[in-house]
């Protein structure tokens, strides 16, 4: 089997380790080439390839790209990757994308008698190193029997239903998560504010009902103010987060907590701290 795997960042690299330390014949597609070939020589059969095009003669294609747009851009259309894959060939999708997008790509595939699976992935990119990353799997039973193996080799998959309920864990999952982390953060700003050192707040947090995965995680930097080691930088964090925000409106929902996240990341990016990791949310003036 000949997998096409396009996307090498920080999610997606460590998917791609694990498929080529399995021996598996893996084409390797990043918009930084040299990149890919540093990657793709972990592996035996590994093989970068100069342009996405090249992916279309592959099996299985693997796409774990950062933005929705990239997809429907390289996908769909007359001159589109699908156009060159052939009948009978598999795409799983591991980006963190909005349903709609997910059904498109799902139509343009079963046009042209490819199968599509969402597979979305649910941690950090070291659970991803470790081939312990949770991935939040939707589409027709058919075609995720047929994907399963292989992503019982990259993670933990588990079955969330449909293709629309891949996405929505997954940006449920951010959307909970990173509001809870402009809580915390603000909690850090209010405790410095009224004179508590932040390494203490950091240790009497950690022991109370406030704890949690993002205090676990990040706690460290906000008591820090330092945003430099990015884990998820706070750019993406402000799509999945409007992503999030979207289809809720789109459901009818009303979000005001969410809402009120989006904004103070929107405002985060506003001033220049996209490139950081999203817990500059919380970023502090320096004395």
């Amino acid at each position: 089997m000949r997998i096409g795997f396009w996307g090498a960042g920080l999610m997606g690299s460590g998917l791609l380790r694990n498929l080529l330390a399995q021996g598996r014949e893996v084409l390797v597609f990043s918009r930084d080439l040299a990149k890919a070939r540093q990657l793709a020589a972990l592996g035996e059969h590994g093989l970068a390839v100069e342009r996405r095009e090249d992916l279309a003669c592959a099996d299985v294609l693997i796409s774990c790209v950062a933005r929705p747009q990239y997809l429907k851009e390289a996908l769909l259309g007359a001159k589109g990757l699908y156009a060159g894959m052939r009948q009978g060939s598999l795409h799983i999708e591991c980006s963190t994308i909005d349903p709609q997008t997910a059904l498109a790509l799902a139509k343009a595939c079963q046009e042209r008698g490819i199968d599509y699976v969402q597979a979305t992935l649910g941690k950090t990119p070291a659970m991803a190193e470790k081939a312990q990353e949770p991935i939040f799997v939707g589409g027709p039973d058919s075609s995720v029997e047929r994907a399963w193996p292989l992503l019982e080799a990259i993670g933990l998959p588990v079955r969330v239903g449909s293709l629309e309920a891949s996405c929505a864990a997954k940006l449920l999952s951010n959307l909970i998560g990173m509001t809870n982390l402009c809580v915390l953060a603000e909690g850090f700003q209010l405790g410095c504010r009224l004179g508590l050192d932040p390494q203490v707040l950091l240790s009497v947090l950690m022991d109370t009902g406030a704890r949690s995965f993002q205090m676990e995680t990040r706690g460290g930097m906000l008591a820090d103010n330092t945003y430099e080691a990015v884990k998820f930088r706070l750019a993406l964090a402000v799509k999945d987060v409007r992503l999030g925000c979207e289809m809720a409106e789109a459901a009818g929902a009303a979000t005001p907590f969410f809402d009120t996240a989006l904004r103070a990341f929107l405002e985060a990016e506003q001033k220049g701290l996209g490139d950081l990791d999203c817990a500059a949310v919380g970023q502090r003036p320096k004395p």
